[in-house]
């Protein structure tokens, strides 16, 4: 009978799994992933194998509307497939650990109180994520969770990178940066020996560019500083949410405009960024595919953004060596990530526009001071690693 882990990453409207496999305690192999979208409105179940094989490809019913019915159906499907398996763990990501997780640990009573409390600080996951968790303890009452951070990787960076400057009182309070998109980063930290060996431990900047979009620091692969702060808003210009903003517009809004706490959460969260910028959409494909000013408007001032802030973070590097792009945009729009690197020449990068074209993992010319790659990143994948580690079931992935 083969032993499987399970790796969730609940969102809003999308339940998103990777399922390994454990033969007889040896290597770790990815049996499936997929996950279940329009959770709410129009539900859908895909996944595929390793060999990008489809495995699912059905529409649910409407009475999918949550995590719990999700992972309902999600059950089912693994039930049907992989009956008799035994489930070892359950690893999810969580996007905020605040001040007292700094690494992966196995889910309690105690743990989830804690993460409820953090819901303020990250309302677009931290809930689903939460949820996700209930869900499976209620399912499958002895199976094992693991909690496993996007703040962790940042932990221990130098405490004026991690200052936020306001009186002693609020910051005694867990008010500090803590950086987000951790396991992405450490995931592309982990395969740089391999793929960029020359570079692997040196200054590195590392975009993981994507609906939620932010930059990392690395130096001997161990994050120095990055974009995001006490919450998922800092930074980059995202899908939906602004990145950098002067505190004064927020004060302006509550003082002038006579929003509610609530209308300016909303707006923070759901309705900036590329969508508020354009008008039109929070998808980087919809924007690049529209000639409307406004959509060239939100592309420009993404570019302008990460390229400001590549300069800021080769600073705090004092210098830098390659740059690194990951995620949905970084992995699949070429255009983004050629104007970045334009943008970006002054630091002695030259991009390889036929190598860029073609996706290539290097896209910069082999005379380019600072060389550029394309990593795919697997954030599933750094969740299975940790839930091994913890659970004692670790095989090598």
């Amino acid at each position: 009978m083969d032993d499987y882990a399970l790796v969730l990453n609940a969102g809003s409207s999308s339940l998103k799994f990777c399922a390994y496999r454990r033969p007889s305690g040896a290597t770790w192999g990815l049996e499936a992933r997929g996950g279940i979208d329009g959770i709410g409105t129009s539900p859908r179940l895909t996944a595929k194998n390793e060999a990008g094989t489809t495995l699912a490809d059905d529409a649910l019913d409407a009475s999918v509307r949550d995590a719990r019915g999700a992972l309902d159906r999600l059950a089912g499907w693994l039930r049907g497939r992989y009956g008799g398996a035994r489930v070892l763990g359950v690893g999810h990501r969580v996007v905020h650990g605040g001040p007292a997780y700094a690494r992966p640990c196995v889910v309690t009573a105690e743990v989830l109180e804690d993460l409820r409390k953090l819901v303020p600080l990250a309302p677009l996951h931290q809930p689903h994520n939460l949820a996700a968790i209930d869900a499976v303890s209620a399912l499958l009452p002895g199976v094992p969770q693991v909690a496993c951070f996007d703040t962790s990787f940042h932990r221990g960076h130098a405490a004026v990178a991690d200052l936020v400057p306001l009186p002693q009182a609020v910051r005694d309070r867990g008010v500090q940066r803590y950086g987000f998109h951790g396991l992405s980063y450490e995931y592309i930290a982990s395969v740089l020996p391999e793929v960029a060996p020359a570079v692997a431990d040196g200054r590195v900047i590392v975009a993981h560019l994507g609906s939620g979009a932010s930059l990392c620091a690395l130096r001997a692969r161990k994050s120095v500083d990055s974009t995001l702060g006490f919450t998922a808003l800092d930074g980059l210009c995202m899908g939906t949410r602004p990145g950098s903003l002067d505190p004064g517009v927020i004060l302006h809004l509550f003082q002038t405009m006579g929003l509610s706490a609530a209308d300016v959460e909303a707006m923070l969260y759901r309705q900036s960024g590329l969508l508020g910028i354009s008008g039109i959409s929070n998808d980087m494909r919809a924007l690049l595919g529209n000639p409307a000013p406004a959509a060239r408007l939100a592309i420009d001032y993404f570019v302008y953004q990460a390229a400001k802030q590549i300069g800021a973070l080769a600073a705090v590097l004092g210098g830098v060596d390659a740059l690194v792009f990951t995620a949905g945009i970084g992995e699949r729009s070429a255009e983004i990530r050629g104007r970045i690197c334009e943008a970006s020449s002054w630091l002695g990068l030259t991009i390889d526009p036929e190598a860029n074209a073609k996706h290539a993992t290097r896209i910069s010319t082999a005379a380019s001071r600072v060389s550029a790659w394309m990593i795919p990143t697997n954030e599933e994948l750094m969740i299975a690693r940790h839930m091994g580690a913890l659970l004692g079931t670790a095989g090598r992935t």
